[in-house]
């Protein structure tokens, strides 16, 4: 082979050398999850004073619903503190009438779940509590979630992301349960692999405690639309990455509108690729500076991409490189991209098994690529029109 091949053949091969990344972590995330989990006993230490923020924009449909479950978890001591944030319609009279206390805030220049956290803290500056729970308006806690979370704050001195999982609505179509199912692998079997291998978990916008230091330190009024996810870096880069606790739970459902389910995953995913880009290499520079292994675990987790994007990018890489090993002879990125297949299948196969045969059947999965196909407009999006502003999912659930 000439040097000008070799040279060829090594830049073609960068490609799905660096796919084997992202697949190979979801592959090691998948298998460490997959062992039958036990429940851990609720730590023993005392249950530190709470103050469940719930920041809420036009949320009067499920707000009374939500405080209700809450209040139903509060110990003695324990706060509810709704923001009802730029609000057209009853969510504050709603929230009041169901217990909590209610605060309004009225910015419509300085707009999204930042600035209504931020405005909520400094509420509670007046009688600081000794952890602050982050619920959004439209979820519910399971049965003694808020405790377990509390009691796991208080004993680590750490923030504790809950598993917080989406559901389908009822009668939903195919692309509604593949989401299910993608949102289980992200919410529940990646964080649950790493956390036993001892390792910390993106915080997840609903279901997160944290010590009241550490969130009255962080910067939180901003407009981004993957907040949580920015906190949670953010939180690992100043030595405080979050536990995950599988055993308290946190749900809701996705929106029944298409276009609350649109604007929520343009948001959703438009914010993700975004820290990848923007974030993720800086970070990464730090982790590496620092020694800080906690925060490279976060970074490279945050590297994963969309599941539908990984195989999206994934099977084209396949193909493309397949073509160019029958006209060139090239073989290496062809031989790279076809195991990046193999080991995505094998990911996928197993959180199937896992955590998936409720949602989808195999013959469901099987057309999963049809779903991701699907989104190839919303990624084109993120090249040409990204999204950059918070804007509320449509919900229209009673």
């Amino acid at each position: 082979m000439s040097i000008v091949s070799a040279l060829l053949a090594t830049v073609l091969a960068s490609f799905p050398a660096l796919l084997l990344v992202p697949v190979a972590l979801l592959l090691v995330q998948v298998l460490a999850a997959l062992p039958p989990r036990r429940r851990r006993p609720v730590p023993a230490a005392a249950r530190p004073r709470a103050a469940v923020l719930v920041p809420a924009h036009d949320e009067a449909i499920g707000i009374a619903a939500t405080v209700r479950n809450i209040r139903a978890q509060l110990a003695d001591g324990d706060r509810v503190v709704v923001v009802a944030d730029n609000c057209r319609d009853d969510t504050a009279v709603l929230a009041r009438e169901a217990g909590a206390e209610v605060i309004v805030r009225e910015d419509p220049q300085r707009r999204g779940k930042g600035y209504a956290l931020d405005f909520g803290m400094r509420y509670l500056d007046v009688a600081p509590p000794q952890v602050v729970a982050i619920v959004d308006a439209d979820c519910r806690l399971a049965d003694g979630a808020l405790d377990r979370l509390a009691r796991t704050c208080g004993a680590s001195g750490r923030p504790v992301q809950a598993l917080y999982l989406m559901y389908a609505p009822p009668g939903a179509g195919l692309k509604a349960r593949i989401a299910e199912f993608a949102w289980a692998v992200k919410n529940h079997l990646r964080p649950l692999g790493y956390a036993r291998l001892g390792l910390p978990c993106q915080l997840m916008g609903s279901g997160m405690v944290f010590p009241w230091a550490t969130l009255r330190a962080a910067e939180l009024a901003s407009g981004h639309i993957v907040e949580d996810l920015k906190l949670g870096l953010e939180l690992a880069e100043a030595g405080q990455a979050p536990l995950f606790c599988p055993d308290a739970r946190v749900g809701s459902e996705f929106p029944r509108s298409i276009e609350g389910v649109r604007s929520q995953r343009t948001r959703w995913e438009h914010g993700h690729l975004a820290m990848i880009a923007g974030a993720a290499p800086r970070l990464l520079r730090v982790a590496f500076a620092r020694r800080n292994g906690r925060l490279a675990a976060l970074v490279l987790d945050l590297c994963v991409p969309p599941l539908a994007l990984l195989t999206l990018t994934v099977v084209a890489a396949f193909a493309l490189t397949g073509v160019l090993a029958a006209v060139s002879g090239l073989v290496l990125p062809f031989a790279l991209a076809a195991l990046a297949c193999a080991l995505l299948a094998a990911a996928v196969l197993l959180a199937w098994a896992a955590c998936g045969r409720d949602i989808v059947s195999f013959a469901d999965l099987v057309r999963a690529p049809l779903y991701a196909l699907s989104k190839i407009p919303l990624y084109l999006r993120f090249l040409v029109r990204r999204q950059v502003d918070w804007v509320r999912s449509r919900r229209d659930v009673p």
